[in-house]
């Protein structure tokens, strides 16, 4: 039969293709029936398609290259998979039809055959730049081609005619959210359930809309760029307002502490830093802060000597010092902290997409409570939380003894690292468990010489040759002031809380309290450290079972526990270890924003992650108010949250701890109101104050418990909890790169069992509960579970 050539505008083309793959698909993924065995269609985990027309190229020759298109579903630490996996059967080769691309985009020449196989021969069109993208049936406003969606024909939009204009090039930002609001969802497969927690998981923030219109400009390269470039702009608007102490002389504030520093450090020897003048802002931080000061003093005495002229500075408030002081909180910024926080995106969110690691960036980039502390009033927190994430940014990767470095220099800069202490010390001890005598050993043996050395390095100008042996005792002595009272300010912790009625320092004396103080602290971290240990050991005691003597698995399957141990640990300091600032709520919350960044907004951890970070900046207010910050707090808790995306004021579904977040919120804005409408009496001064101590100490103590609560629930989905553990694994351990083979990020609530391979890996596939039976439900998120 002679060749057929029809020449057609390109748009039909487009039209066609579409029209033609609904047919063709319809015809691949009907139920195969050869004897007994047909195509599982009615379960929703069995996706052969879900490609845009540029992804037809591989669906070549037969039904056989299905095969590269059926995918396993990649477990998310986020979602709740079940226990269940099946190997993925392949079916028979069926006489289906078969789409196949011509090379030319113009023609379309029909062949006729007389095989058992027919053939849908069809061009391969240009393809407008829109369809280059991942998303371009999101962008055409046309539904997947999926079996489980209702087809709609595209020629029912088809231009009229060629002289009608085609789609632009370009679609602006700001038109992203028009295209959103008017495309219909294309969730009419699921369930009610599934709908609203789809929709919520769409909800339009604007870090997600930026990221999808600089992805879909190809401009994926200039993502990170333009996030850190924006949160610098934001740090140095914020810091054009007043600091810690401006104006109030004599002692003014943090501000000048840290200025005061600096002087001292360029004009007189190490052995006086930590006993000259003590009575004005004597130097209390250990020698890291020392060193970045005397760093910064020798910068700022080049530029202007008068800035750090000793005894002569005190007080001085130039626009020329006050640009210098905050562009060095902006500069160690960069050099620490930010560094930090992409390499946590791309380490611990590695198995997801780079815009969803752009999004978890964004949100830590632009967390309100450490931009109104350093930026605003002013400190270098950054640097200190920086070196702590750097730390557990290199445990991910296997680095123990780099990351056992970093955070010696994390408490060599700012002594409120320690409340991270107990979390870490116990995840390398339980590690050091888990490997076993041999290896365990030596690895302790390392990480204590390392510990150790990087100390000495630290403390060396206070320690012999250089120094007497007793000068060590001089920044010890400042760094740990017991003699400053159980709390300082109004602190939402259980200590101020609670002294509204007991009056602590009425019955008992200062010694008692510390002692009392600590016990409590000991109490609080203790589940964390406990569940850390037991689940190393009962992990090794897996591993010990196997007959060929598998070597453990590398990384160690604690590591999911990490954050949630560092966020019980802080926390537990922070509620109940004496001398509190109300500025210290920023180590416990650097773990908690982790989780959140890795978190969809369906979850709990979300929810109670986003209470968290907006009550926390709501407990500094008082201090906030006090250093005249008032625009830039409720400037950054709209910018954060709109940049989220979330309204705890609107939602679709009502869960109890969205009740109680909604609950909180109307306190904090009722007790907003009250403060700018009513005066405190004058018999009670700090009402206000205390009143927001009562508002927020119940959050930070809900948080505690729930970290406690996920830590034991993570640990019994490894298997080092419950009485699983002492099962047989099913698989030997495998050693693999963490959280590359997870399947998740940070902040999920799944985790890999006893350090098994990947699910891929072994040609298994893990199914949802909630379609484990061909049809979606809704599936607790309150804990994780065992892949078995």
């Amino acid at each position: 039969m002679p060749r057929v050539c029809y020449k057609l505008p390109i748009w039909t083309y487009q039209g066609l293709i579409q029209e033609t793959l609904v047919g063709a698909r319809a015809a691949l993924t009907r139920p195969y029936d050869r004897g007994h065995r047909h195509w599982p269609h009615t379960d929703h985990n069995y996706i052969p398609f879900e490609s845009p027309l540029h992804d037809m190229d591989e669906f070549v020759e037969g039904s056989h290259t299905l095969h590269s298109r059926l995918r396993a579903r990649k477990p998310s630490f986020h979602s709740q998979t079940s226990a269940q996996t099946v190997p993925v059967t392949w079916p028979q080769r069926a006489t289906t039809p078969v789409l196949r691309h011509r090379p030319s985009a113009v023609s379309i020449f029909s062949d006729i055959s007389d095989t058992d196989q027919s053939e849908i021969l069809a061009p391969i069109p240009r393809r407008h730049h829109i369809l280059q993208t991942s998303e371009s049936q999101h962008w055409l406003g046309t539904p997947p081609l999926s079996p489980r969606s209702r087809p709609t024909s595209p020629l029912a939009n088809a231009p009229a005619s060629p002289s009608r204009k085609r789609l632009k090039q370009a679609i602006s930002f700001s038109s992203l959210g028009i295209h959103d609001s008017l495309r219909p969802p294309s969730t009419s497969h699921l369930g009610p359930p599934a709908q609203k927690e789809r929709r919520s998981e769409d909800d339009n923030g604007m870090a997600r809309r930026l990221l999808r219109w600089m992805h879909h400009e190809n401009m994926k390269s200039w993502a990170v760029p333009s996030l850190v470039l924006a949160s610098v702009w934001v740090k140095w608007a914020v810091g054009l307002g007043s600091y810690s102490g401006q104006g109030t002389p004599p002692m003014y504030g943090d501000y000048e502490a840290q200025r005061h520093w600096m002087e001292l450090t360029i004009h007189l020897p190490i052995r006086q830093w930590y006993t000259y003048d003590l009575q004005y802002w004597g130097l209390d931080y250990p020698p890291l802060t020392a060193y970045v000061s005397w760093l910064c003093g020798v910068l700022g005495a080049w530029i202007d000597p008068s800035w750090v002229a000793l005894d002569k500075s005190r007080g001085i408030e130039t626009p020329g010092s006050k640009v210098f002081m905050r562009f060095t909180v902006l500069a160690f910024d960069l050099l620490v902290c930010v560094p930090a926080l992409v390499m946590f995106a791309r380490v611990w969110q590695g198995t997801r997409s780079s815009r969803r690691q752009e999004l978890a960036l964004a949100i830590l980039l632009f967390q309100p409570a450490l931009l109104l502390i350093d930026s605003g009033h002013f400190q270098y927190n950054s640097v200190m939380l920086g070196l702590t994430l750097l730390a557990v940014d290199f445990f991910a990767i296997e680095r123990d003894l780099v990351g056992a470095v970093f955070f010696v220099l994390s408490l060599g800069f700012k002594q409120m690292a320690l409340y991270y202490a107990p979390a870490i010390g116990a995840y390398l001890l339980a590690k050091c468990l888990y490997l076993g005598p041999t290896a365990g050993t030596k690895l302790f043996v390392r990480l204590a010489l390392v510990t150790f050395a990087s100390f000495v390095v630290l403390f060396l100008p206070f320690l012999p040759p250089f120094a007497p042996l007793t000068a060590i005792l001089d920044p010890v002595t400042r760094i740990f002031p017991f003699n400053r009272g159980l709390f300082e300010d109004k602190v939402a912790n259980f200590w101020c809380a609670t002294n509204v009625v007991l009056k602590w320092r009425f019955w008992a004396t200062q010694g008692v309290l510390v002692k009392l103080s600590a016990a409590l602290t000991a109490l609080g971290f203790l589940p964390a450290v406990l569940t850390l240990l037991l689940s190393a050991y009962k992990l090794h005691a897996q591993s010990a079972v196997h007959a060929d003597k598998t070597k453990p698995s590398s990384p160690t399957p604690l590591l999911p526990l990490l954050p949630y141990a560092l966020l019980t640990s802080s926390l537990s300091f922070f509620l109940f270890s004496f001398q509190v600032h109300e500025k210290t709520i920023l180590v416990p919350l650097l773990p908690m924003t982790l989780l959140l960044s890795g978190a969809s907004p369906s979850e709990q951890t979300f929810e109670l992650g986003m209470l968290m970070n907006n009550v926390a900046v709501f407990s500094m207010w008082p201090l906030l108010k006090r250093d005249g910050l008032g625009v830039q707090y409720v400037a950054l808790l709209i910018l954060w949250n709109k940049l989220i995306g979330y309204n705890p004021f609107k939602s679709n579904r009502r869960s109890v701890l969205q009740l109680l977040s909604a609950v909180v919120y109307l306190a904090c804005i009722t007790l907003h109101v009250a403060e700018v409408l009513f005066s405190p009496p004058a018999r009670l001064p700090d009402l206000f104050p205390v009143l927001n101590v009562l508002v927020s100490t119940p959050v930070f103590a809900l948080v505690w418990l729930w970290s406690i609560k996920r830590g034991v629930e993570v640990s019994w989905a490894l298997g080092g909890l419950g009485s699983r553990a002492h099962a047989q694994p099913r698989f030997p351990p495998k050693s693999a790169p963490f959280p590359a083979e997870l399947g998740g990020g940070v902040g999920d609530g799944e985790a890999r069992a006893n350090g098994l391979p990947s699910i891929r890996a072994q040609g298994l596939r893990t199914m949802s509960l909630g379609v484990a039976s061909g049809r979606r439900r809704t599936v607790p998120r309150s804990g994780s579970v065992d892949l078995q």
